[in-house]
């Protein structure tokens, strides 16, 4: 996806899914890990929401669903809670400006919009938490 300016709307969806999936992915692990940690508690039904506002578009638009699997073998194992916190920041970071390049796109149907500018505004939330974690673990 890097460098790249123009996406079709099913390549948006399913960059989305598969993010979020990733990151359900990820914050279970860290959750199996270290225990019923807050954020991740949190985060991780966020990320199911997030999920479960994606899937009807893809029902929509006659877009295949992706399979979560995929998505499951690019996630990182971090080895402490900071480093967790860290590689989340970053995450979101990187969703923002996910989202900031897809609502560019011209002709974004309606439906298609208000959920990439929710899952914006979520990423811009756990962006806070997370950085407030990095700060709390850095002492």
């Amino acid at each position: 996806m890097e460098g790249k300016t123009s996406f079709s709307l099913e390549e948006m969806l399913t960059y989305a899914i598969q993010d979020e999936y990733g990151a359900y992915s990820e914050y279970n692990w860290i959750i199996q890990t270290y225990g019923a940690v807050k954020p991740y508690t949190n985060i991780l039904q966020a990320e199911q929401t997030h999920i479960d506002l994606l899937l009807p578009l893809f029902k929509t638009y006659g877009v295949a669903v992706p399979d979560r699997t995929e998505a499951e073998s690019h996630i990182s194992y971090p080895t402490s809670l900071l480093e967790a916190a860290k590689a989340g920041v970053q995450a979101e970071i990187d969703n923002i400006a996910m989202y900031d390049t897809f609502l560019a796109q011209k002709d974004l149907p309606d439906d298609v919009r208000d959920v990439f500018v929710k899952l914006r505004t979520a990423s811009t939330h756990h962006l806070e938490t997370f950085q407030k974690q990095v700060d709390k673990f850095a002492k």
